[in-house]
């Protein structure tokens, strides 16, 4: 399961956050990523979630992908802002 990568929007599909929307903010191994909202998981503490949890949109958000491998800050409100389209 490569093809999630940096700036991924995805949707949790189980556990406690089931149902909301996250981005991919970095890799663990083969079977784990870091995932953040800027809300209930700050950029932070992001949480270590499963790739099988994880239900893939095909939406990349540039402007997260291009700090994250800069290596420059990441704000919760830019997270916040960049996530709120995908909210139902």
């Amino acid at each position: 399961m490569d093809d999630l990568q940096l700036g991924q929007v995805v949707r949790s599909k189980a556990g406690r956050d089931k149902g909301r929307v996250f981005v991919v903010v970095g890799r663990v191994d083969e079977q784990h990523v870091l995932i953040a909202d800027g809300d209930l998981r700050k950029i932070e503490k992001p949480k270590k979630k499963k790739y099988k949890h994880l239900q893939r949109y095909n939406d990349v958000l540039l402007a997260v992908k291009e700090k994250l491998e800069k290596g420059e800050s990441l704000t919760n409100e830019e997270i916040r802002r960049l996530l709120e389209p995908y909210k139902s």
